[in-house]
């Protein structure tokens, strides 16, 4: 009797909820809260450059058959999540609807623009987004996400909230230990390619003094470069912080005029070799950062 009453219920009730995600970072915080509670789609790759996704048709049809969407926000998916969502025509993954959250609405943003002018380059009118680079804004991400499961799934309330407890106290001891070896690098001087390491180099005290970029998504000019070079040997910076996906060809002509050190470094998982989880992803920088 029990079995035939199984297979008359619909199949729909066993399914797992299918929670789209649009980096790599947000799915290995979901999966941290939800282990094998839901199923996870991440629509970009962590080697990507995060502001520029091509909207391909699979993706729409990721989010065709998502139940919910969690994105990073702060316009960094501009270019290319809202498309999707059009062309999806699935309602669960809408803003503003309560199976869609913005990461970017429950954290504190920085250097948000007085003024958007494209004569300034592509500058995010909310500020930047880059956001879940300061390792202290993970913990505020995984309650955010933590409540947000909880109000898709209450049947499983328990199990988030004994597994965010876990990481959390997992999570406060590497901030102590990431913390402790970058105590000796505040105040370095540091070159970025583009500011995507704002909130790492608040967080430890990291003085950004240049990017290679003359304004946000502009390419540099030989004039920049130039006065790269003099502001270089000015102003005796120790590094050059760059990201993996913006061709190093100016960085290294840098290098190669002032000695200066270029490192590599990844935004997210899978960004580089060896980056398979948010930790790995921490370690690696402060790792590179506190060796120079």
């Amino acid at each position: 009797m029990n079995k035939l009453i199984l297979l008359l219920l619909p199949l729909s009730l066993f399914a797992k909820l299918n929670i789209a995600v649009s980096y790599p970072y947000i799915g290995a915080l979901v999966e941290e809260i939800a282990q094998d509670k839901l199923k996870i789609t991440v629509l970009a790759k962590g080697n990507w450059d995060p502001h520029f996704v091509v909207p391909k048709p699979s993706l729409i049809v990721k989010l065709r058959r998502s139940d919910a969407l969690i994105m990073n926000g702060g316009q960094l998916e501009i270019g290319w999540l809202p498309p999707l969502i059009r062309r999806a025509a699935n309602s669960k993954v809408h803003v503003n609807t309560s199976s869609f959250l913005n990461l970017s609405h429950q954290v504190q943003m920085i250097q948000i623009p007085v003024s958007v002018d494209r004569s300034l380059g592509d500058v995010h009118p909310d500020g930047n987004p880059h956001f879940h680079l300061d390792p202290n804004n993970i913990l505020v991400l995984a309650k955010s996400i933590t409540r947000f499961l909880i109000q898709l799934d209450a049947e499983n309330k328990t199990f988030y909230e004994k597994n965010l407890n876990e990481f959390t106290q997992r999570w406060n001891n590497n901030l102590l230990r990431w913390k402790t070896k970058m105590q000796a690098k505040k105040g370095m001087k540091i070159l970025q390619f583009h500011d995507n390491l704002a909130y790492f180099n608040k967080a430890y005290g990291l003085e950004s003094i240049a990017t290679i970029e003359p304004l946000p998504g502009i390419p540099p000019s030989s004039k920049h470069v130039f006065k790269l070079i003099s502001l270089i040997e000015s102003e005796k910076p120790q590094c050059i912080l760059h990201d993996v996906y913006h061709s190093t060809k100016t960085a290294k002509y840098l290098k190669n005029k002032t000695n200066i050190k270029i490192i590599l470094m990844p935004h997210d998982i899978n960004a580089l070799d060896g980056i398979e989880s948010l930790e790995n992803l921490f370690d690696y920088l402060v790792k590179e950062v506190s060796n120079v």
